[in-house]
């Protein structure tokens, strides 16, 4: 389990993103494998799901997680939802206690915030996709509404593919520069002709920033290039491969 020392700091607020090590899966979901969408066995998925809750203290029961898909929907939740009721949505937010909100990826952005003046926590998957659209806007208004203040957030950033690894095309640099000419920066291009590398922790930083969070800090891993530590949709193309698994990132208020 990873953390960052900002949200650390952050009185009765814990959270953790994990790596996909510490286990039952095998395979190519060896072996903290999350994401029951992956194609793996539900009972190891759970069984999984159960030890990266109990390194935080809390029952499984606590965790509320959500349909993702790329949207910019963020939804406030006061408890958890059955399997089969969960909504399509790519945000959590809560100022509930104990309640745990997780965001499950492999290769996108698992986003953490936390106001703990107003005891106010968030969980967003930021793909380019949903970072350039609006959900880390979306997740913020929902934070806002609770009581939380832009000032006083805290956000953490986990592991996702990094400029290292991640090109992209001419098209795909045109959508970014048509929001915003400073947008440049978090290209670079390819040893490909055509081809550039884009810094996505980089942008949603950035983004964080310019809307008013003055406390934002990312891991450096890469999903990509980690492959011991971590699950990448990416990596699992190139080499393939029909599946992939995830890793779960989450964050609660403490009693």
């Amino acid at each position: 389990m990873i953390s960052v020392s900002a949200l650390n700091d952050v009185s009765r607020v814990r959270h953790g993103f994990f790596t996909r090590q510490g286990g039952v899966s095998d395979g190519v979901y060896e072996s903290l494998n999350c994401g029951y969408g992956s194609g793996d066995d539900k009972d190891k998925v759970t069984a999984n799901r159960k030890m990266a809750l109990a390194m935080m203290d809390q029952p499984l029961s606590s965790l509320v997680t959500v349909r993702q898909e790329h949207t910019i929907r963020a939804v406030v939740v006061d408890a958890p939802f059955a399997e089969d009721q969960r909504p399509v949505a790519d945000a959590l937010v809560t100022n509930k206690k104990n309640l745990v909100l997780g965001v499950l990826t492999a290769d996108c952005a698992p986003v953490l915030f936390a106001d703990g003046k107003a005891g106010v926590i968030a969980a967003a998957h930021a793909g380019w996709r949903g970072a350039l659209a609006g959900i880390l806007e979306a997740t913020l208004k929902e934070m806002t509404n609770l009581g939380a203040k832009h000032q006083s957030i805290v956000v953490g950033i986990g592991p996702s593919i990094t400029r290292r690894s991640y090109e992209v095309s001419r098209d795909f640099v045109t959508a970014f520069m048509a929001e915003n000419d400073e947008n440049g920066y978090f290209f670079m291009e390819s040893v490909v002709e055509g081809r550039y590398k884009f810094d996505l922790p980089g942008y949603i930083s950035r983004k964080l920033s310019r809307l008013g969070v003055s406390t934002v800090t990312h891991t450096p891993c890469d999903t990509c290039l980690e492959a011991d530590r971590f699950f990448s949709y990416r990596r699992s193309c190139l080499m393939g491969e029909t599946t992939y698994g995830r890793q779960l990132s989450a964050i609660v208020i403490e009693e």
